[in-house]
Order: C-alpha cells, then structure tokens, then sequence
C-alpha cells in the first residue's frame, strides 16, 4: 500500500513539474525562443523527485538522529536535576517489518543513552497488531532505571484496517494494548505514575489516550482524569497529538512539560520548514508558553509513504534541570 501511494504521489508530482515545463517553455517561444529547446532543457528537472524518492526511501529513513534537550525549572526537585528522559514515538511498525535490524540498532541507540525513563508518545503500530509480530522481542529489550511508559495514538486504535464488524476492530485494539504491557511497558490510559526519590521528591507521569482538536482523529482522552492522582511537584504529560496542549493545557492544568508526536514533520523537512506547519502550529521540536514547554518528537517510522527528506527519524534526549524557568534545544547528535 505504501509504494503504491509512493507511486501515485511520485507521478502526481512529475505531471505537475511537466505542466509547468510546458508552460514556461510556452511562454518563452512567445518571446522568440524554440518551444522544444526550452522543454528539453527544462526537463532535467523531472529527474530530481525520483532521485529524492529513492535518497529518502534507501539512506534518510535509515539515519537516525538524537536529539537533546534540557527543560529548566524550579519545579524539578533536587533529587532529579540530571534526570535523564528518552522520548521515542510513531514507531508505526509495519515500516520495520523486513528491516528488524535497524529496529535492534535504534533500541541499543536508546540503552547506550542511560535513560532514567523511557517515554513513548503513540503510534505503536500502523494498521493492526500483528505488526508486533517480529519487533515484540526487540523494543522489550528497552531499558531505564525508572521503566518504560507509554500512551496510544491515532493508529493504536485500529481503525485504519477494515474490520468485520466493530468487535473485530476492538479485539485487536485490545490486544494491542495486553502486548505492549506485556513487553514491560507501563500503558497509561488516562492515569498518571509518580517517581519518587529521596522519600519525598516526585514527579508525575501523566498519559492520556488519543486526544485531538480535529474530528478525523477519534478522541478518548480524559485529562482531568489522568491527573486525579498525579503529586509530583514536577508533572509531565504523555499526549499523542500536539494540537492537545493548546486546546487544554497551556494555562489550564498544573503541566510543566508535554511530550507529543503524531505530525512526523510530514516526513518530509526543507531548511526546518514542512508543509505540515500549516496544519499544526506545533510540529517540530522544543515550544514555549510561559512556564509551560511542548516537545513534539517526529517520530521513528513512516506512514503512507515509506520516506524520509530532511526529516530524520528521532531519539529525543531529555534532561531536567533544577533551576530557573528556561528550555534550551541542544544541537543534534547523530
């Protein structure tokens, strides 16, 4: 399904390039200049989307960036400045099925980080569970001091898939969610964790299911339900899509830091600007509104279409630091 969309997107961007060849090499021959001559020199273009295509397609999608990230704030109590947090997210797995290999690589990338907590921000699988089928072993290798925490996105849901009836759909959803426990994984739907250290210093973990501000993205989230019993001092929200924070959390809720994904920067990034910026005011990386801070992960995987350009797959490397209220997005690592 992938390639074909690959396919019909490909040739969809050629015919255009074409069309405004021809219109270019047409108005160039009302000022004297050979129609065929201006085609022919213009057509060299139409080579360029392939060769993205395949660059994106055999290395981008291959290349994986960490990216680190300190959150500064006098909420962080003493006993977590330096806490180490490895956000991950949109692993769609059907995008590894046949490249398990580089799904291990991406999870020793995450270990050799020393997280304290790993936390995943949805999107586990892409269509259906049976996408767990050959990557279950691998991601259950994920290790932090503290666990391994996660929330469901859109696709969690299964509903991308034609189903006999809603029974059949909801079976897999529920099957999805007994795997990803059942690789050690702490699947927060809509409630809250608390870390605790030194018998009183705590933060909160607090996950919320699939919550948008648009109607195609089914929502289940209940914030006030997920923080009913969060205590930390420093609170930290798991949300799938980023359009959540300004809908219900920027100046609303006690939250001093949220981790989302969902928008894989349109998978596609010129100069750190993607289309998607058009769509969600959030997209890409490190937001600030007061004391409050959004870090939107582009994600591990793809969907639609199985390419990268310009936006890498991502490992976001977190610290907290007890101190003045500042966030600061350091340079990437690959």
């Amino acid at each position: 399904m992938e390639f074909l969309f690959t396919l019909i997107l490909l040739l969809s961007i050629l015919l255009l390039l074409t069309i405004i060849i021809v219109i270019i090499s047409g108005i160039l021959k009302i000022f004297g200049k050979p129609f065929k001559k201006s085609f022919c020199r213009g057509a060299w273009i139409l080579l360029l989307p392939p060769l993205l295509f395949l660059y994106g397609w055999l290395i981008e999608r291959n290349l994986t960036q960490t990216r680190s990230v300190e959150i500064c704030s006098s909420h962080v109590p003493e006993s977590f400045d330096g806490y180490r947090i490895v956000q991950i997210s949109d692993m769609h797995l059907r995008s590894f099925i046949g490249r398990e290999e580089r799904l291990a690589k991406i999870v020793e990338k995450i270990n050799a980080l020393c997280p304290d907590a790993i936390l995943f921000t949805g999107d586990l699988v892409s269509l259906r569970t049976s996408e767990l089928d050959t990557t279950e072993e691998i991601l259950s290798r994920l290790e932090a001091t503290d666990g391994v925490y996660s929330v469901l996105g859109n696709h969690d849901y299964s509903f991308y898939t034609r189903w006999n009836d809603e029974g059949e759909r909801k079976k897999d959803a529920d099957e999805l969610v007994a795997r990803e426990r059942a690789m050690g994984w702490d699947l927060l739907l809509n409630e809250s964790r608390d870390i605790i250290k030194n018998d009183c210093d705590t933060i909160s973990i607090i996950g919320v299911e699939n919550t948008s501000i648009r109607k195609k993205f089914r929502s289940f989230g209940n914030l006030d339900k997920a923080m009913h019993s969060a205590n930390g001092k420093f609170k930290i929200l798991l949300t799938h899509d980023p359009s959540h924070w300004r809908a219900e959390v920027i100046g609303k809720k006690d939250i001093d830091l949220t981790l989302s994904g969902h928008t894989h920067s349109m998978q596609y990034s010129l100069f750190g600007w993607s289309v998607i910026s058009h769509v969600y005011e959030e997209y890409n990386g490190l937001y600030q509104e007061g004391e409050q801070s959004l870090y939107v992960n582009i994600g591990l995987g793809e969907t639609m279409f199985p390419v990268r350009i310009g936006a890498r797959p991502e490992i976001t490397l977190i610290t907290l630091k007890n101190g003045g209220e500042a966030a600061s997005h350091a340079p990437v690592k690959e």
